[in-house]
């Protein structure tokens, strides 16, 4: 009987453990955030948010958001990593980043609170956790 050398127990270990992080990351799913059903209500509502990567108010409000973020139409106006505006932002009129607009045409910029952009489109406030 042949035995298994230490190498290739630690070798055969490793790709295991490989293979099962692999296996997790694809699989995986995040849980569903208590904010996506208000990113997804602004969306229906016609909202946009305009911003840019290089923006920290932009990446406050995206914090805000959490990854309900990704359920919100949202547009990069310096895309590529440039600092240089879109010519759909400049199209669209935006002057300042965050910058949301509406269905109506009008604009808030700067960062939002949730009790605003609620207030401005009706949609129901998240639920806060543990509340």
């Amino acid at each position: 009987m042949k035995s298994i050398s230490s190498s290739t127990a630690l070798i055969a270990g490793a790709l295991l453990v490989v293979v099962g992080l692999l296996g997790y990351a694809v699989f995986h799913t995040a849980a569903p955030s208590v904010n996506d059903g208000f990113a997804q209500c602004l969306t229906e509502k016609g909202v946009k948010f305009y911003g840019a990567w290089w923006c920290p108010h932009c990446t406050a409000q995206k914090k805000l958001f959490g990854t309900a973020f990704s359920k919100l139409t949202s547009i990069e106006c310096s895309p590529n990593n440039t600092k240089s505006m879109s010519v759909q932002c400049k199209n669209d009129g935006i002057e300042s980043f965050p910058t949301w607009v509406f269905s109506d045409g009008t604009k808030l910029a700067g960062e939002q609170s949730f009790n605003k952009l609620a207030e401005k489109t009706k949609c129901e406030l998240p639920k806060q956790e543990g509340v």
